[in-house]
């Protein structure tokens, strides 16, 4: 197993947990549950796989992927009922997901023999897109788009340094943990600490006085 393969595989889980805990605030069915998780699960990956013109779709080349999705869809739709809140794993779940589907992604463009550039936004998307599709197919008020949140930007941040570390020590293995970790230490912060970042406030316009 390549090391894109292994973080493939944990991103499509993590993610996919996080669809199960969205589907069960909704109260879905179990056809829902698996729909939502494999929508989050693989979603990031294969937008990313076709937009750099992969021969195959990741999980189309290797199915075990779905099977992934399905065990952690299955684990949420039975366990999910004893958490006391289920949105607060929820958010930590998709940092964890968040860190290593950035690596993932920038990974997997630079195995393509893509530029630095498209490394980033491989990152960035195969991260943040699979949330996004799961948070507007169940209603929810997307993560990537809340007010200020810490989250595209720990993504590209996670990715920026992952490329930079790469250049520096030419290490794979080095460039994908620093990625990993910078962007899980923003998004945590975010999460644990309140970073934000500034949003805009517009000025309503004055009234001349007559």
């Amino acid at each position: 197993m390549t090391l894109a393969q292994f973080l493939d595989f944990a991103a499509v889980f993590v993610f996919a947990l996080t669809g199960g805990l969205v589907a069960s605030r909704a109260q879905l069915d179990i056809v829902g549950f698996l729909f939502v998780a494999a929508l989050t699960g693989i979603g990031g990956g294969t937008v990313r796989d076709v937009i750099l013109g992969r021969d195959a779709v990741f999980w189309v080349a290797n199915p075990v992927y779905l099977v992934i999705v399905c065990i952690a869809a299955g684990m949420v739709y039975l366990g999910a009922h004893l958490l006391e809140s289920r949105y607060r794993p929820l958010l930590w779940l998709d940092a964890v997901a968040l860190a290593i589907a950035v690596s993932a992604g920038a990974l997997t463009a630079r195995n393509l023999g893509a530029s630095w550039p498209i490394e980033l936004v491989m990152g960035v998307m195969t991260g943040c897109l699979g949330g996004l599709m799961r948070d507007v197919v169940c209603n929810e008020v997307p993560l990537v788009l809340k007010q200020g949140e810490v989250y595209v930007t720990a993504a590209f941040a996670g990715a920026l340094t992952g490329v930079l570390a790469l250049g520096l020590t030419g290490s794979a293995l080095l460039s994908v943990f620093i990625c990993a970790v910078v962007t899980f230490l923003l998004r945590a912060g975010s999460l644990a600490f309140g970073w934000r970042l500034p949003v805009y406030r517009s000025t309503p316009r004055r009234t001349r006085l007559k």
